[in-house]
């Protein structure tokens, strides 16, 4: 069976294109294509609901995984190569739209040398991919540090929002500790890694709760 993948980062990015490309590709080659499944998330790593069920529960050996970019299936390289390489190893054909090598049957070549070379080329082609796709993912972060020191630098740090040391909830747990008497604030600031005007603000906002 054939099954299509495709994946926006945010829900304001429209899937209709991947979903589109994927179906008139499987149409202009006859291939009967059983359900596309679809998430609005981060490509980072593989904890994705609707690809999670795809994999896990879905797709066996013999079928065919379709996407449209190699990104659209992750942006981290080495979890990309290696969730490729599970799916082989599952004999799990994975056909990329922007590879053409990818949309190949080696299988079907006599000369089991070409064959081999192919197969070869192709797997070079998709770590070279992957690595333009982490490549990506770490420039847009290093574009996010800078803008946020470039806002420290000139003051604006509160205008980004500082982030919590901690989350309030985690804060309030402990913090019952010292309403107990279990222990003094001076020794939960220390164990949590508090400054004690870090310490007071989160009291503070418990207390005007």
């Amino acid at each position: 069976m054939n099954y299509g993948y495709h994946r926006t980062s945010t829900a304001e990015q429209h899937l209709d294109r991947g979903v589109r490309e994927i179906t008139e590709y499987c149409e202009h080659n006859n291939l009967p294509l059983e359900k596309i499944f679809t998430d609005q998330q981060t490509g980072k790593n593989f904890n994705r609901p609707r690809y999670t069920v795809l994999r896990d529960d879905v797709i066996r050996s013999g079928d065919t995984l379709i996407v449209t970019e190699l990104d659209r299936l992750g942006r981290n390289r080495r979890d990309t190569m290696k969730e490729l390489q599970q799916f082989k190893d599952r004999n799990i054909r994975v056909m990329v739209l922007e590879l053409p090598t990818t949309l190949m049957d080696f299988s079907s070549m006599g000369n089991e040398m070409a064959a081999m070379m192919m197969d070869c080329i192709n797997n070079m082609m998709i770590d070279l991919y992957a690595s333009m796709a982490q490549a990506e993912i770490d420039k847009k972060e290093k574009r996010q540090r800078e803008g946020i020191e470039a806002k420290r630098l000139r003051g604006e740090w509160d205008d980004y929002g500082r982030p919590r040391a901690l989350p309030l909830e985690s804060f309030r747990e402990q913090y019952k500790r010292v309403q107990s008497g279990e222990i003094r604030p001076t020794a939960l600031m220390r164990e949590l890694g508090l400054t004690s005007s870090t310490y007071y603000r989160y009291k503070g906002e418990l207390e005007r709760e």
